[in-house]
């Protein structure tokens, strides 16, 4: 039922832990933004690269490329549902375009002609993907296959919105000193809606935000195209398209940290809701009796499985402390994660009972809990989940904090595609 995967399309970072403090978190971004210094004051020759306007047949060929690899040109016809002739004409402009580049010729499976592979060309594109707190900015470069290439990281001084735009802006300018770069893409916690096609961020409590047109903003400090996101949605859009979620249409994702969010995936379209905010599974009722919740619910699942709800209920200071101690046998630390396996298990439970997805990826800083605790998790999901439901494929991913820069950057490609 279980099955754990680890990515590594993001470089490590030396992070500091979850429940350190903001100081400490403060200096660790200072030291590493120093090396950065000498590059953030000089402006590249380097021009952007403009993504060019694509048919909306040449989108979809690409986008098969894109996420499922190399493809013939024959059975690209196949998957598509065009002619030979008219996939011919598209993929000559792709390849003129230096989006995609011919390889081998295939001899044909049976009767028919040889077909020529055609290849992504990574180095197409660059994008830049901004991950935002409320007290730090991570931040990668990928080309177009969300391969991360560079990484900064920055302490927010100030969490006034021209303050943050402005430090992006000087992010995105370090880079262009090695990349000729085409989108950029920030996620960060709190509900995004949108007014058309424009991303408007309607609240960012760790951000003290409220109503602000970020994507026009960074567009008009960068000069490059901007996607905005939330953070647990792009990170759902990112593994559909070059994660764990691959090859499915429908898939949910949970990610549990200093909070819980999830988001999912519908007939290989994401949720995004009417008001910006899907997703949101911090509050279900796991029991009726039990701790309180930050907002004062007694029993939910944001009272068990969040980082801090389990320090709380464990009496230890950090996550790592609590795992440990569980596994030296203190009974307050276990029982702590215990709880909280049965908690994440109510959400796995109920996405599974409302969308049906061919898989449910759990990811984030805690995942270690799910770890720990995944006999108890396993007993609440056959506990909750409807008598004529299969099974639930459940992936543990192994996550670091800059997947959520990586998740942006991969907006950044869906949003000029």
């Amino acid at each position: 039922m279980f099955t754990t995967t680890t990515y590594s399309t993001i470089p490590t970072l030396s992070m500091p832990d979850a429940a350190d403090s903001t100081s400490s978190r403060r200096g660790h971004l200072r030291q590493r933004a120093r090396g950065y210094a000498g590059k953030m004051s000089k402006r590249s020759a380097l021009h952007e690269a403009t993504w060019p306007e694509l048919h909306e047949a040449q989108r979809a060929v690409l986008l098969e490329v894109l996420i499922h690899g190399s493809r013939s040109r024959a059975d690209l016809a196949r998957r598509t549902n065009l002619s030979r002739a008219t996939l011919m004409r598209l993929t000559r402009g792709l390849v003129e375009l230096g989006l995609v580049t011919e390889g081998e010729t295939l001899a044909p499976t049976g009767r028919g002609r040889p077909s020529e592979v055609l290849h992504l060309r990574p180095e197409a594109a660059y994008f830049v993907g901004i991950k935002l707190t409320g007290d730090a900015l991570y931040a990668v470069v990928t080309d177009l296959h969300a391969k991360v290439l560079a990484s900064d990281e920055r302490v927010l001084e100030s969490r006034a919105v021209e303050d943050v735009v402005r430090l992006v802006a000087e992010v995105v300018d370090g880079f262009r000193g090695q990349f000729a770069l085409t989108a950029v893409g920030v996620c960060l916690a709190g509900d995004v809606t949108y007014e058309g096609d424009q991303p408007l961020v309607l609240e960012s409590p760790f951000l003290g935000w409220g109503t602000v047109a970020l994507a026009a903003l960074v567009e008009r400090a960068t000069g490059l195209a901007a996607s905005v996101s939330n953070d647990v949605q792009a990170l759902t859009v990112a593994h559909h398209w070059f994660g764990a979620g691959v090859g499915c249409t429908n898939m949910a994702l949970i990610a549990v940290g200093a909070g819980i969010g999830s988001g999912f995936v519908v007939n290989d379209h994401i949720v995004r809701g009417s008001r910006g905010h899907p997703g949101k599974v911090g509050h279900l009722l796991v029991t009726e009796h039990g701790p309180q919740c930050d907002r004062g619910h007694t029993g939910c699942v944001s009272a068990f499985v969040t980082i801090p709800a389990i320090l709380q209920n464990s009496g230890n200071s950090e996550l790592e402390q609590t795992i440990r101690a569980a596994a030296a046998g203190d009974e307050a630390s276990d029982r702590a994660l215990r709880d909280a396996g049965r908690a994440l298990g109510t959400v796995v439970a109920t996405l599974a009972d409302l969308i049906d997805p061919q898989k449910v990826i759990i990811t984030g800083e805690a995942l270690a809990v799910a770890r720990y605790s995944s006999a108890e998790m396993e007993a609440s999901i056959r506990e909750r989940l409807d008598p004529a439901a299969e099974a639930v494929q459940v992936e543990l991913v192994d996550f670091d904090f800059a997947d959520y820069a990586w998740a942006a950057a991969i907006g950044a490609i869906r949003h000029v595609i």
